[in-house]
This record gives structure tokens, C-alpha cells and sequence, in this order.
């Protein structure tokens, strides 16, 4: 009886390529949750996310069956990618009128990150109430900048993180920090909603 709980994810995987059906099951019981919550934190739709959620898996299946993965220990970015595409799929035909979004020739490339925010990870949102108001706010955001602004405050990743994991630039990402900024702002000064953010 071979001990599951003592592998990796990307073990799991690998196992799971060779033909071991339960090492699926238990990589599929470790992730859910983590995978599911960040779904519906960018979809903000429960039927949205669990239909994100069901063709993730079936594409992750897919690949693993196709040896389309190697083990580069990064197996939840794998993941969390597979499920970024396919939200995105799902979103590239709405687009909100009134949200400020970057051109296609929008050229972020002469800004340094620290010019657009001095984000350290050890700054949080001010108090409970401002963090509370942020995710009111956030859930009217378009969903690339709703999920760049997730991942970086409350997955932790960096903006590199950010880039390979979405599949975009650096500046992209920071791009759509920058606009996530913008729109929250303006939001919360339509609403009369006192933001005051650690970044």
C-alpha cells in the first residue's frame, strides 16, 4: 500500500501517468478547495466556477495522459494556469463599458515597478474595514485585474509569479495592477468609501 500522503503533487502526478489511478484522487483532494476558492474569486459565479473548475481537471487529465507534464515543482502554478486560461476564455467577449482597460499598444515598458507601487509583502491593508471595503470593490473589477490583485494580495506571489502564471508579461501584469488601482479608487470614491492602502 504505497503512503500518498508522503508525496509531493508533482509525485502524485507522475504516479498518476504511470497508471495509478488513486494518486489522481489524492492530488485532486489536496488541490479542490485551494483551486476552486481562487476560481470563484475571479469568476464571482458559482455555476461560472464550477464549470472552470470541472474542464480544469479534465484538461489537467488530458495533459497528464498526454505526458504533457513535466515535474518542474510548480505542479498548483500548472494548475492555477491551466485554470486562468480557461477563465479567460470564458471572459473574452464581455467587457465591462465603463472600466478603464489598457490598448493593445498601451506600452508600459518605460515604468519600473516601483514607479506604479512599492508593494512589501509585509504591508496589509490598513484595518479590517478597508480590507472588507476592498473586496466589495473588487468584485466589480474586470477578471484580469480582479486576479492579478488576488493572487499578489492574497496568494503572495510576485509580479514574475503573476506573469508566468496568467501567461503575460511583467508589465502586463503590473499594467493591470496599475488599472485595478485606478478603478478601485474611483470606485470607492463613487460610493463615498474611504480607502487608505498599504502599498
Amino acid at each position: 500500500m504505497k503512503n500518498y500522503s508522503g508525496m509531493t503533487d508533482e509525485m502524485l502526478a507522475l504516479q498518476y501517468v504511470e497508471g495509478d489511478n488513486r494518486a489522481f484522487d489524492e492530488l485532486l483532494t489536496r488541490n479542490q478547495q485551494k483551486l476552486y476558492n481562487y476560481i470563484m474569486f475571479v469568476v464571482r459565479d458559482p455555476e461560472l466556477a464550477n464549470d472552470v473548475f470541472q474542464d480544469t481537471f479534465v484538461k489537467v487529465i488530458t495533459r497528464l495522459q498526454e505526458g504533457k507534464y513535466t515535474d518542474s515543482g510548480k505542479f498548483s502554478f500548472w494548475l492555477t494556469r491551466i485554470a486562468h486560461n480557461i477563465i479567460m476564455d470564458s471572459y473574452r467577449q464581455q467587457k465591462s463599458e465603463h472600466i478603464i482597460e489598457p490598448t493593445d499598444d498601451n506600452d508600459l515598458s518605460n515604468l519600473r515597478g516601483e514607479d506604479l507601487m512599492d508593494i512589501n509583502r509585509e504591508n496589509e491593508f490598513v484595518n479590517a474595514q478597508v480590507l472588507n471595503d476592498v473586496r466589495n470593490i473588487m468584485d466589480a473589477l474586470p477578471a484580469p485585474q480582479r486576479e492579478v490583485v488576488y493572487m499578489r494580495f492574497y496568494q503572495e506571489l510576485s509580479f514574475k509569479e503573476i506573469a508566468e502564471t496568467t501567461g503575460v508579461s511583467i508589465n502586463t501584469s503590473l499594467g493591470r495592477m496599475r488599472y485595478a488601482l485606478i478603478n478601485m479608487r474611483r470606485m470607492a470614491r463613487q460610493h463615498g468609501i474611504q480607502l487608505s492602502l498599504e502599498l
